[in-house]
């Protein structure tokens, strides 16, 4: 039998009512019908989902396991239901063209593309600057529909007047690394390993630089130089084994360059995106903002050190309105 939504309902129907008998009354199932179905559950599982004595039922260890996928299944199904009816209700909201800016990273791409593949007779325009400020302002001044920002730590995104920002995700800093470097095929370093070595990072109006030596400092030490350079030269640098990067952990992977994950993740970054609130496309903010999660989704599944790296650090990842981090 394949299981469906439906059966992990029931399951959840069980766990939360305590007894096959109130769980019927819930779902508004005969008892036996409900004995049946979970019987028939449990077959496909391969085992028994909860233990039955006269005070009830609990779930075993199997069952555990179960329930907290059936949680999140569930979860999604229904957010999916709601996102699909608000994108229903909201589709006289798109307008014909739009236009996007960013600084770094892979999101603005990513948001293209849902873009392209969503909409298709939608016009979709990107402007790029290494400066938040700039890119703020041009939002402000209505010349750009929405912006991705990066920005480290703490710091605030540029105050601009009518600009809402909305966070979507915190990931930890990495640096880049030479194949060839003698540290490179450890899964983490520790900041003080890398005492020695020269430093590259993006160029803008943000403060990566400064934290890194704040970080640095930290640890016992002032790095030796930090070079301000494009994304093309830094790659080259560290593949040269000039230098050691400081990147996104969602960075494509590139020949001769590998990421590696700090102990204790003493860098974060984070990524916004903005747009002004009396715009002419705000009223379609949620769904360049849910298609702008989408996209961002999709990166991190096509990163499987990083991945791994989530389900071990569930701090870092996606962030929700609410401000909860997830991997």
């Amino acid at each position: 039998m394949e299981l469906e939504l439906r059966h992990f309902r029931l399951v959840c129907a069980v766990a939360q009512a305590g007894s096959i008998t109130r769980a019927a009354a819930v779902l508004g199932l005969a008892q036996p019908a409900v004995t049946t179905q979970l019987r028939r559950i449990e077959q496909s599982v391969g085992g028994p989902l909860f233990e039955r004595d006269r005070r009830g039922t609990t779930p075993t260890a199997l069952g555990e396991l179960v329930l907290a996928r059936a949680k999140v299944l569930l979860s999604t199904a229904s957010g999916l239901r709601d996102d699909i009816a608000r994108l229903a209700a909201d589709s006289a909201s798109v307008p014909t063209r739009l236009r996007l800016g960013g600084a770094t990273g892979r999101v603005l791409g990513g948001l293209v593309h849902q873009l392209a593949a969503g909409y298709p007779d939608l016009q979709v325009s990107t402007q790029v600057s290494w400066s938040i400020e700039e890119l703020a302002g041009m939002a402000a001044g209505g010349r750009l529909d929405f912006t991705i920002a990066g920005m480290c730590g703490d710091q605030r995104p540029p105050g601009r007047s009518g600009i809402t920002w909305q966070e979507l995700s915190v990931e930890p800093v990495w640096v880049l690394l030479s194949a060839r470097h003698p540290l490179s095929a450890r899964h983490e370093v520790d900041l003080t390993e890398l005492s020695c070595e020269h430093w590259a990072g993006p160029p803008g109006d943000g403060c990566l630089a400064d934290c890194l030596v704040a970080a640095c400092s930290r640890a016992g030490f002032t790095p030796l130089s930090i070079k301000e350079t494009d994304v093309v030269s830094c790659i080259e640098l560290v593949e040269k084994g000039d230098v050691v990067g400081v990147a996104q952990p969602l960075v494509r992977s590139i020949p001769g360059v590998v990421p590696v994950a700090l102990t204790g993740s003493p860098l974060r970054w984070r990524t916004l995106i903005g747009w002004h609130a009396g715009g002419p496309a705000a009223a379609f903010a949620d769904q360049v903002v849910e298609l702008a999660r989408v996209a961002y989704r999709d990166i991190v599944a096509r990163q499987p050190r990083y991945t791994r790296f989530l389900a071990e650090h569930p701090e870092f990842g996606e962030v929700f309105p609410n401000g909860r981090a997830t991997g």
